[in-house]
């Protein structure tokens, strides 16, 4: 089964932990660009906030059989 990861700002991305998705803060546009390029092989399911998701840019935040979802703003 593949991971579950939550990338974005901390304070939008924190609370998913406790449901078992990893969590990967990344205040930063070049935080999150090194997050998104650090992924563990095993993830299955990404979701971006929508801030991580305008820095990745529409094509930018799509990985071969990866699910990628974006928060609402």
């Amino acid at each position: 089964m593949g991971l579950v990861v939550v990338l974005g700002g901390a304070a939008q991305v924190n609370g998913f932990a406790l449901g078992g998705a990893t969590v990967i803060p990344a205040e930063y546009p070049d935080a999150v660009r090194q997050a998104w390029n650090s992924l563990p092989e095993d993830v299955a399911v990404v979701v971006l906030t929508h801030e991580a998701a305008a820095v990745m840019g529409v094509d930018g935040a799509k990985r071969e059989g990866v699910i990628t979802v974006v928060m609402p703003p």
